[in-house]
């Protein structure tokens, strides 16, 4: 009885209902388990007054549009903390810096648009896991994520160990986005629309595991190789994207028989052409072959109309070398075509006019007579 009453006593002194147990409406409060729930209940706002205790923190489903740097006042001790769900598409500057313990933070199947290069600013760098998946309002969301991402490496998620990226859309990622995470070890990008890796797409990374399935990868070509030959320790997930199986394959089909850092390269198929639908990439040896040889003929056939076209314009010069020595025979065989046609068609002509005029002709018949 004695110990209740100095609580509350110093309850009334401290005036601090977050730290005695407080639950704020409509939530659903645990001191036991240090555990707030504030699932599906409508929320526009994180609400006030959170118990100072809470070190799970489920704000799911609500109607919460903007986080910012009041949001989570006074709540130091909150380890994990899950957004998911909530329609929010703006993350103001440090809107996170308050929550000094955080490890997990989830903000996955939301809108975000607005999102501050420093939103993930912390006072420590304490955070390890970081779910964007399906959060972002669409594609176009990923270059402030970038910057966000570029900034808050250096503190906010100098610690991060796994970042999920999923079912966003992307078609790209920015050169050096990762570039400061280099802690990350579990990287999945999977349910996108990414069609090649870049140049510097994995700078400073050294992952254990790259999630790349289920995008619109068709091939990877020299410098997408380099990128993911460089993590050298990842096993590399690359299932069911729609690879095509023409010549541009070639290399990638080599790299997937020389690694082991591919656990699903047994299932990784053409789509494209028809003849090699379902063949698997690990058995295209043949069409190698095929392809260097293609590339011999066309190479011997290119070398053939070379040839041809010097041949031609050495006969080329010949024959106007001889036309120049013989141009004044020429020039004569000229004229006198010219003056026997001439006196053909004046011959002709003279005929036609006896033929149409009768009285002509009479004297002409005439003239014979006599």
């Amino acid at each position: 009885m004695f110990s209740a009453v100095v609580r509350v006593s110093l309850c009334a002194l401290l005036l601090s209902p977050g730290l005695c147990g407080a639950c704020p409406f409509p939530c659903e409060c645990s001191e036991a388990a240090r555990t707030v729930k504030c699932v599906l209940k409508d929320l526009k706002d994180i609400p006030a007054g959170i118990p100072g205790y809470t070190r799970n923190l489920f704000i799911t489903g609500n109607q919460i549009r903007r986080i910012g740097p009041k949001s989570f006042q006074g709540l130091e001790n909150v380890t994990t903390l899950s957004l998911s769900n909530n329609r929010i598409n703006t993350v103001e500057s440090r809107a996170f810096a308050g929550l000094r313990s955080l490890r997990s933070l989830d903000l996955s199947t939301n809108q975000l648009s607005g999102i501050h290069p420093e939103a993930f600013l912390l006072e420590n760098s304490s955070l390890q896991e970081l779910d964007l998946s399906q959060a972002l309002y669409n594609h176009s969301a990923v270059t402030p994520l970038a910057s966000s991402l570029r900034l808050g490496g250096g503190r906010g998620l100098g610690r991060l160990l796994r970042l999920d990226l999923s079912d966003n859309g992307l078609i790209f990622l920015p050169p050096g986005m990762f570039a400061n995470l280099s802690g990350l070890q579990q990287l999945d990008l999977s349910n996108n629309s990414l069609v090649a890796i870049m140049d510097s797409t994995f700078l400073g990374l050294d992952l254990r595991k790259l999630d790349l399935s289920l995008n619109a990868f068709k091939t990877f070509k020299e410098d997408s190789l380099r990128e993911l030959g460089g993590q050298r320790q990842a096993q590399i997930l690359l299932r069911d994207n729609p690879f095509v199986c023409n010549c541009d394959v070639e290399d990638f089909a080599r790299w997937l028989n020389s690694t082991s850092g591919v656990p699903d390269a047994d299932r990784l198929v053409c789509v494209d052409p028809r003849e090699l639908h379902n063949v698997s990439l690990l058995s295209l040896g043949e069409l190698a072959l095929e392809c260097h040889a293609s590339k011999g003929a066309d190479l011997a056939l290119q070398t053939s109309y070379v040839f041809l076209g010097i041949v031609l314009g050495i006969v080329g010069v010949i024959f106007l070398f001889v036309l120049y020595l013989n141009r004044k025979g020429i020039k004569k065989w000229i004229y006198e075509t010219r003056d026997a046609c001439r006196e053909l068609m004046e011959g002709y002509h003279y005929r036609y006019e006896i033929e149409s005029d009768p009285r002509l002709a009479q004297i002409s018949t005439t003239s014979s007579d006599l």
